[in-house]
């Protein structure tokens, strides 16, 4: 497995459904990544700790899901410099606005990138990382541009079903 240039965190294994499409996403593009949990409230020393290594281990941007009061992107980007890629998960009241809510209102000074609640958010996460990377990966920027002429390719082949 090649050195992994992209830290897929979430803050529960219960964020698994929605951040499996982020790492699905990575996959098909060939970009390697970890997986982690590690929970802003229950962990902190980890969160910390996987923080402050990240770039020493050679990872180049972080794709962080989290529900609820969703610290974990925020309190990932106050402990390094990378970028963090903030991944909003649905919650069992508030449907993830909440999530949404904590995650894009970061104080001046402590980025963020965030982006749509669930798997579409994990997946164009992925997707950003991916675009990050290849500004410097040539290899890369050609899977991502082969991705992109499949998705038009779709939906040029794509018929309206006629009314019956």
């Amino acid at each position: 497995m090649a050195q992994p240039l992209v830290g897929v965190v979430m803050g529960s294994n219960s964020d698994w459904e929605v951040m499996r499409h982020a790492a699905g996403q990575l996959r098909v593009l060939g970009v390697p990544f970890e997986l982690r949990v590690v929970s802003a409230h229950r962990t902190p020393d980890l969160l910390f700790q996987y923080a402050e290594t990240a770039a020493s281990r050679g990872l180049r941007c972080i794709i962080a899901g989290a529900g609820g009061a969703a610290h974990l992107p925020g309190m990932l980007a106050a402990k390094t410099l990378l970028p963090v890629l903030g991944v909003p998960i649905p919650s069992r009241y508030l449907k993830g606005m909440d999530s949404l809510l904590s995650i894009v209102q970061m104080p001046k000074g402590v980025p963020v990138a965030t982006f749509a609640i669930g798997e579409a958010g994990a997946a164009n996460a992925a997707l950003f990382a991916a675009a990050l990377l290849a500004a410097g990966d040539g290899e890369l920027a050609v899977r991502l541009q082969a991705f992109r002429a499949e998705q038009e390719a779709a939906v040029l082949a794509m018929a309206i079903p006629e009314e019956g």
